[in-house]
């Protein structure tokens, strides 16, 4: 079975810089593919990053420079509002870059079946990058569409995409995605 994993569409992440403007493209595309992957009943797992306000939780350079954005029960830790959730999804908070590391994801995975994943979200060179290595040592087939990830960083963007798509990831376009959903 696939699954489409969502990757820290967070408000921090979009309030300046370079993601703000691609902002409304990625929830565009990642809300197709959320709508396409609920009709043909694949699970949908959105997931977040957030630390305590007093930063214990957080990233070794989040507590030596006092770094403060997904704090827990903040708006910056919440997920993009014109995202579109369903009752059904899922949801992992996790506290480091992979989406696997120290969370409750492999369990959930094991229960659904889950043998491919489809990555979206951001940072393509730091959360999407650990993710689908994570993936891909647990020999889960991974997918990547490229313009449905994105990063503040679009050089590092750019060689994580031709790092994955040599051997950890099926990087390719939204549409032969969801095209491949239908089949």
């Amino acid at each position: 079975m696939k699954a489409v994993l969502v990757i820290d569409m967070l408000e921090d992440f979009f309030g300046d810089g370079a993601l703000r403007t691609m902002r409304a493209d990625l929830v565009t595309r990642i809300n197709r593919l959320t709508a396409q992957a609920r009709q043909v009943n694949l699970p949908v797992i959105w997931v977040r990053q957030a630390f305590r306000d007093d930063l214990e939780d957080a990233f070794l350079a989040m507590r030596k420079h006092n770094i403060r954005i997904t704090i827990a029960g903040t708006p910056g830790g919440e997920i993009l509002a014109e995202l579109q959730r369903a009752p059904d999804d899922h949801e992992i908070v996790k506290k480091r870059y992979s989406a696997f590391f120290q969370t409750e994801l492999d369990a959930r995975l094991a229960t659904l079946r889950v043998t491919e994943l489809v990555l979206v979200g951001v940072n393509t060179h730091a959360c999407i990058r650990t993710t689908a290595i994570d993936a891909y040592q647990r020999d889960l087939h991974v997918v990547i569409p490229y313009d449905a990830v994105a990063s503040q960083d679009r050089e590092h963007h750019d060689v994580t995409l031709r790092y994955l798509q040599r051997e950890i990831a099926e990087v390719t376009s939204l549409d032969d995605v969801l095209a491949q959903m239908v089949c």
